[in-house]
């Protein structure tokens, strides 16, 4: 088949393709890195020095469904596929917490689910995409208090590099989004800060 050759394509066309490019280079980039920072914590689910919190990977399972289909039905395009990726993993520690998850769970952590599953209820009324990414934006912050808790206080029951990790995905995904607005990007910045925080704690904690 032939193919045109760059200096017959338009400038502006050129520029797109260019720009296209580098965006499915950091969508691989990001999926392999939120990949990779889920094998230290299985790894260690599966030694029992990291027990999960069941509370926070259900709603993460719930939310990173629901972003994914808000963030690709307002245009992420493959800006979404590490998000995608972790909503799988996700699904696979909620699991594995029944199992394997930690036995600190108390009335604020109760709290914090059933506010979290109120405003799932909630988003599910809701036809405005962008009040759709708030909410869970939000939801998705309220479940990852019980983990950010009890990292405070069981800092070696958890595993830093995974929200490290989990953090720089979340970065490189942002660069990969398609359409870059409020809507598509919102989930992605929170997840960066709340698992950098969480990530920090951690570390300072532990020492």
């Amino acid at each position: 088949m032939y193919m045109q050759p760059d200096f017959f394509i338009s400038r502006p066309e050129c520029l797109y393709n260019r720009r296209m490019n580098l965006k499915i280079i950091f969508a691989v980039v990001s999926s392999l890195v939120g990949i990779v920072c889920f094998i230290p914590y299985l790894r260690d689910i599966f030694r029992g020095t990291t027990k999960p919190h069941t509370y926070t990977w259900l709603i993460w399972t719930i939310l990173q469904t629901i972003g994914v289909l808000a963030m690709f039905n307002s245009g992420a395009g493959i800006g979404i596929l590490s998000l995608s990726i972790g909503a799988l993993f996700c699904g696979f520690i909620f699991l594995l917490s029944f199992k394997y998850g930690t036995s600190n769970i108390k009335t604020f952590d109760k709290i914090c689910l059933i506010s979290a599953l109120c405003a799932i209820f909630i988003y599910l009324f809701l036809h405005n995409a962008l009040l759709s990414v708030v909410v869970v934006t939000l939801t998705d912050f309220i479940g990852f208090l019980p983990t950010i808790r009890k990292a405070y206080e069981e800092p070696k029951t958890e595993t830093a590099s995974n929200y490290g990790l989990s953090s720089a995905s979340s970065a490189l995904a942002l660069f990969a989004l398609t359409n870059f607005n409020l809507t598509t990007s919102l989930y992605l910045i929170t997840v960066v800060i709340t698992n950098g925080i969480c990530a920090t704690i951690i570390l300072v904690r532990r020492k």
